[in-house]
């Protein structure tokens, strides 16, 4: 049962809660969530009680650990743990993640990123950090969706080397907290008592990208002691490294069967101009050429005070800092212009059957390249105070409180633009050539003369997000059989994005056709097509030429100019559990599991910049809502080794962050005009979620499982795409006149008015849909076969996901059935691998299909996507001696792309870029 109350009123932005006064409103009201109970629940102590065999050290001993960890859970779990301190085999956490049944991941510059989790997104996916809540922001390219803005956790922030645990738990219980639909994931670090006494490793690792042609270091080192006869324990880890990525590829932004041509073969009546305005034609047919620089620096400490056998206190902090640099350079003709393309004469073309113009060559094209740079950097800090004390025999107690707090920059975004007219040019995607387009440009293109300034573009932005935590939660054993757990969690979430622009875009007021100086001009050879080096903006002697980052003139660069992209959001929860965990026989049948409900109040806030009555104003939104949310799980063991699990529960995910804003938008930027608007009373995303699995460990190390789920959605929000005449979306026409003048300018000359289409995106609660699937994993060391050979062995899964949803527009009207966005139906990971005393090698395979990234497509496509991926990685260590090991890793080994497209029938390409191989040699010292 649920209750919503909404208003509205003027506000300036809400102050942030500090840490003193979480912990004055802690004194008057405790609060849940157990860090230490949530990672080793009850049933675990079990695991002493039980004879189990157990492989120390090395792959196979982290793959036995993760197994026993998995079995003695009572809802549906699994584990990845470090082969050894500090070790992760993988680029980040993402990268390691992609390995457990169910979990699919999507990279930037050829690294993982985010992830989704049985079909449902990021967004729907909570990240706890040492057990407290924690989110992560980083920066993108346009085509992966840019500024994280939103819920989804970024988890190309961390190295992996700081990390020794990552669960994902995929079923919901009353003591884990609300906000996910998809997946819980806790990552852990370590911790002194992990290990005994004095522990010392170094790993160094030199990096080599096969593309990029350049070698990177990457450096971590551990170090932890026990002291006080065994009370006090402290932990220090640092790495460090950097990668030098080449992204190469085409790209075209979108294709649309607007902006006709003029004239085929001189003739501006020809039937054929009619065939090719019809057709679906790429907006900006290019090349694309860039280089990311990816500086990454974490650290971990822990501490850990055992007074007594009855009381525990530990203090953990991790730190993360990640400083990029890319540019970004575009040689692109240009067909998203109405006027430019009336000028435009068709000298050939063809069209296959989904009416694609897949081939096409013009004269008196316009051409324009185009250099963009940007620097960014994301700084996370958690700090965490958790403690325990057994009170009595039967009753415990523990709390919890903290701050993680994550700020991303991208204080400088800077991109030039110049262009010439009267250019020859023609694009060919046909057949194979989708995968290599071929862009050829006229001899014009290639000299420095008569270039001309299109466009100066300044758009420094960020985003800020803090969780503050407070939990405190009490067990009591009822009997044998029985014990009880209950808790309070308060939890504040804040969150504050900014971006600011030049008053108009080309910096240079009235003047965006000066004539580009010669000497302002360099050239940029990218290996793509065959055409000659590009010619293109030299940006830091534009910049020196024309002060551009003087914040003067006509280059002052003000969040005034963009107050729709500057909001913020706040949070405050109160949540309430009990949960009653339970362990019986029934003849010879165990059961075990626990049974219980979660109550959460959320008041939420916030504020953004609308327009009301032509007037620039700071709104805020209030928004408040609570939920009651059971859960039960239920483990059955009718045979030794067998294992039957259910479980049901009620599960929440709070609406986006750019969803909720209080404001509308109305922007246009090059070709394309955009109208977005928030929606603050946004009601959660809720589901029934429903889990079968039965698993047979059969031998020692080994896993059989098979696992069927359904996740009835009661309400989705949508993003409502539509593309219509700014006369029919009810809003003045006087923003669309000056959404036009702040960009290339108002009138027909300029491909902006009130008439001409825009593309719309509004959210709301649309309805739900049913989303089921099976997974199934297995799991065998070849201990059966014949020396040598038994030291190979096997893990594989496979998960098949499917959901369907109505997707409606503001009125109710339904557009589409679709999948939902962002879900694979079919996701796999195999891994072979070898171990002995001394060599240890893996060969892993990962792979997802296609998903919507777009339910309703743009531009009259009916939708658009990603297309599926497939990635083999291999690593090999050898242990030259109890101290030293030496190690070879290989990623993306078949040089995966990604693949984007519009149209389900047409398969255009809008994105198609390849980041090469990467390499590691390296050595490990330890202790």
């Amino acid at each position: 049962m649920a209750t919503r109350h909404s208003q509205f009123r003027p506000s300036q932005l809400a102050r942030s809660l500090t840490l003193a006064g979480l912990a004055t409103l802690l004194g008057a009201a405790p609060t849940l969530q157990a860090q230490d109970t949530q990672q080793q629940p009850p049933a675990q102590v079990q695991e002493e009680e039980i004879e189990v065999i157990t492989v120390s050290g090395g792959f196979r001993g982290s793959l036995a650990s993760a197994l026993n960890q998995k079995r003695f859970e009572t809802g549906s779990t699994d584990t990845i743990k470090a082969e050894d301190i500090a070790d992760f085999p993988d680029l980040n956490l993402a990268e390691s993640l992609q390995r457990i049944p169910g979990v699919a991941i999507s990279r930037v510059a050829g690294e993982g990123r985010q992830i989704s989790v049985r079909g449902l997104g990021p967004d729907f996916t909570r990240v706890r950090i040492n057990g407290m809540e924690a989110q992560s922001t980083s920066g993108g390219t346009d085509a992966i969706g840019g500024a994280n803005r939103g819920r989804g956790f970024d988890f190309n922030t961390f190295s992996s080397d700081l990390f020794s645990e990552l669960t994902v738990r995929k079923t919901a219980s009353a003591n884990i907290e609300e906000g996910s639909l998809g997946a819980t994931v806790d990552l852990r670090t370590a911790r002194p008592f992990d290990y005994d006494g004095l522990t010392f490793a170094a790993n160094v690792q030199a990096g080599y990208n096969d593309l990029s042609e350049e070698i990177d270091p990457k450096a971590s080192f551990l170090v932890s002691n026990i002291f006080a006869d065994g009370k006090f324990g402290a932990l220090f880890s640092l790495a460090m490294s950097e990668r030098n990525i080449v992204d190469n590829g085409a790209s075209t932004v979108r294709w649309d069967n607007s902006n006709d041509f003029g004239s085929y073969l001189g003739d501006t009546s020809a039937p054929e101009l009619t065939a090719i305005n019809d057709g679906f034609r790429p907006r900006l047919p290019r090349y694309d050429s860039y280089t990311h620089n990816v500086k990454r620096t974490g650290a971990a400490a822990a501490f850990e005070f055992r007074p007594t056998q009855e009381t525990r206190f530990n203090f953990d902090l991790l730190y993360s800092k990640d400083d990029s640099s890319r540019n970004e350079i575009f040689s692109q003709g240009i067909l998203n212009n109405n006027a430019i393309a009336a000028r435009m004469n068709v000298l050939d073309y063809e069209i296959d059957d989904s009416n694609t113009v897949t081939y096409a060559a013009f004269e008196n094209a316009t051409l324009r390249n185009e250099n963009r740079y940007d620097e960014l950097s994301t700084e996370f800090l958690q700090i965490s105070l958790s403690a325990q004390h057994q009170l009595t025999d039967n009753i415990k107690i523990d709390g919890m409180i903290g701050r993680a707090k994550s700020e991303f920059d991208n204080p400088i975004q800077t991109t030039i633009v110049m262009e010439k007219t009267g250019v020859d040019f023609s694009y060919d995607y046909r057949g194979a050539k989708r995968q290599s387009p071929e862009i050829i440009y006229g001899a014009s293109a290639y000299v420095a003369d008569d270039w001309t300034i299109n466009s100066v573009r300044l758009r420094p932005l960020g985003a800020e997000n803090t969780f503050d935590n407070a939990a405190v939660n009490l067990e009591y054993v009822l009997n044998d059989n029985l014990t009880l757990h209950s808790g309070l969690h308060y939890k504040k979430f804040q969150f504050e994005t900014r971006e600011a622009r030049l008053a108009k875009e080309g910096g240079l007021v009235g003047t965006n056709n000066l004539p580009m100086p010669t000497d302002l001009i360099t050239t940029h050879n990218s290996g793509l097509g065959a055409s000659n080096a590009w010619l293109i903006p030299n940006l830091n002697a534009f910049a020196d030429a024309y002060g551009i980052y003087s914040n003067s003139g006509d280059f002052v660069v003000s969040t005034d100019n963009r107050r729709a992209d500057n909001y913020s959001a706040d949070e405050k929860t109160l949540g309430a559990y009990v949960q009653l965990a339970f362990e019986t026989e029934l003849g010879d049948t165990t059961i075990r599991g626990d049974v219980g409900g979660r109550y959460i109040s959320t008041d939420q806030s916030s504020t953004a910049w609308a327009s009301l009555g032509g007037t620039q104003t700071l709104v805020t939104a209030e928004h408040d809502y609570s939920d009651f949310l059971p859960s039960l799980n239920i483990v059955f063991e009718p045979l030794d080794d067998v294992l039957i699990r259910f479980g049901y529960a009620e599960v929440m995910a709070r609406a986006g962050l750019g969803s909720i804003r209080p404001n509308v938008s109305v922007s246009v930027s090059g070709g394309s005009r955009s109208i977005s608007g928030g929606n603050p009373t946004l009601e959660p995303t809720t589901a029934k979620t429903y889990d079968l699995g039965l698993e047979l460990y059969f031998d020692n190390e080994s896993l059989l499982g098979v696992a069927v789920f359904r996740k009835d959605i009661d309400s989705y929000v949508q993003g409502l795409r539509e593309t219509k005449p700014f006369t029919e979306t009810g809003l003045p026409i006087q923003a669309a006149i000056d959404a036009c003048n702040a960009g290339p300018g108002y009138g027909a000359e300029f491909g902006c008015t009130e008439n001409d289409e825009w593309q719309t995106n509004t959210p709301l609660n649309g309805p739900g849909g049913d989303l089921y699937g099976f997974e199934v994993q297995y799991q065998m060391p070849f201990t059966f076969l014949p020396e040598f050979w038994d030291r190979f062995g096997f893990i594989g899964n496979y998960t098949y996901v499917k959901a369907q949803l109505d997707y409606v527009n503001a009125d109710g009207q339904l557009l589409a059935t679709r999948d939902l966005q962002g879900l694979s139906e079919n996701t796999r990971s195999a891994t072979l691998y070898y171990e002995d005393d001394a060599l240890s090698a893996r060969v892993s395979l990962t792979d997802r299909s296609r998903y919507l990234t777009n339910a309703i497509g743009r531009n009259n496509n009916d939708m658009e996507g990603t297309n599926a991926t497939r990635n083999i990685d291999a690593s090999v260590s050898y242990q030259l001696t109890e101290q030293w090991k030496v190690s070879f890793e290989a990623l993306n080994l078949t040089d995966e792309v990604d693949d984007q497209w519009v149209d389900s029938s047409g398969n255009r390409l809008t994105y198609y870029h390849e980041t090469g191989r990467q390499y590691y040699i390296g050595a490990q010292y330890k202790f």
